[in-house]
């Protein structure tokens, strides 16, 4: 039925016999084996279903291949709609998808001879990991001193493999993240000029971490911008509309221009996953004129600018 399936409806049925199949066999006490045979069919199903999603048209009839980019009225949200299908588990199935072959196997040859249960999180976690380490590592840091800092850290959340929006968590599927301690260690001291200003941002969760990275870069933190995304993700507290952009000073780090700007910028947050608003950048250009500056984790080139990142530029 599998091989034969080609519509993401008669996917998602075998998808739903193959898991009706593991109920039974833990009901039955049947053991390891016959759950896994039927836990390998639901598997196989959602790679393939996976694969189908990621063919479907986005926003402006383009496919798109990061999960991003999904337009309400597009052919993917279409499709989404009319099977039933939550984004939580079309974006989970993709991941899947663009698992390697080879890395796909092996999970399942490895845990089926182990005899361990094959699940959809444990693959699914496996291919979080195979995905970004795909990704080209970053560059060396540039040697030259800077005065202005600007830097949106690819956070690693202990929340691993927990997402039900496409816009929220699960950055492993978008970038290689990085622990507290590793984005301690980056040698960002050696690269500011005695009197520089860093533009810091951070989410609610990692608001309590950040401060040893900032002491670690050799800032303190002076005062904060509020972006209000207006559009709504998903929380575990509250309905997360907002993310803070910190302002940290080492040694004299007040504006070249005295102009007072809204602590809360109102900004629609675009559907491409952590990409931040360009008018923050205006607002640092222009309280900030003089002195080189650099954007860290950038993901493109900006006029003015240099970078350091590992996305294309």
């Amino acid at each position: 039925m599998l091989a034969e399936a080609v519509t993401l409806p008669d996917i998602k049925q075998v998808i739903s016999l193959a898991e009706a199949g593991i109920r039974y066999a833990k009901a039955a006490n049947l053991g390891t084996e016959a759950q896994n045979t039927a836990a390998e069919i639901a598997i196989r199903g959602k790679r393939k279903a996976g694969e189908v999603l990621a063919q479907l048209e986005r926003e402006q009839g383009k496919r798109n291949d990061t999960l991003s980019n999904v337009g309400q009225s597009s052919e993917y949200a279409k499709v989404l709609e009319e099977s039933g299908t939550s984004r939580q588990d079309a974006n989970r199935w993709q991941t899947i998808a663009i698992m390697p072959e080879d890395k796909f196997e092996d999970h399942i040859k490895q845990r089926r001879d182990g005899g361990q249960e094959l699940t959809t999180a444990a693959i699914y976690r496996d291919a979080i990991q195979a995905t970004a380490a795909d990704k080209p590592p970053a560059p060396e840091l540039p040697t030259d001193k800077y005065r202005i800092i600007y830097a949106d850290p690819p956070w690693k959340y202990e929340t691993f493999g927990v997402s039900v929006s496409e816009f929220y968590g699960g950055s492993e599927r978008h970038y290689p993240v990085m622990t507290i301690e590793e984005l301690e260690e980056l040698p960002i001291k050696n690269m500011v000029e005695d009197d520089a200003v860093l533009f810091l941002w951070v989410t609610s969760p990692k608001l309590n971490q950040v401060w040893g990275i900032i002491k670690a870069w050799g800032f303190e933190y002076k005062t904060s911008f509020v972006w209000d995304k207006v559009k709504h993700n998903f929380g575990y507290y509250n309905s997360v509309r907002h993310e803070l952009l910190l302002v940290c000073g080492r040694g004299s780090s007040t504006p070249d221009v005295a102009k007072l700007y809204d602590s809360v910028q109102s900004i629609d947050r675009s559907d491409n996953h952590s990409e931040k608003p360009e008018e923050f950048r205006r607002i640092i250009d222009e309280l900030y004129p003089r002195g080189r500056r650099i954007e860290l984790f950038a993901r493109r080139k900006s006029d003015g600018w240099d970078i350091w990142g590992n996305e294309d530029a």
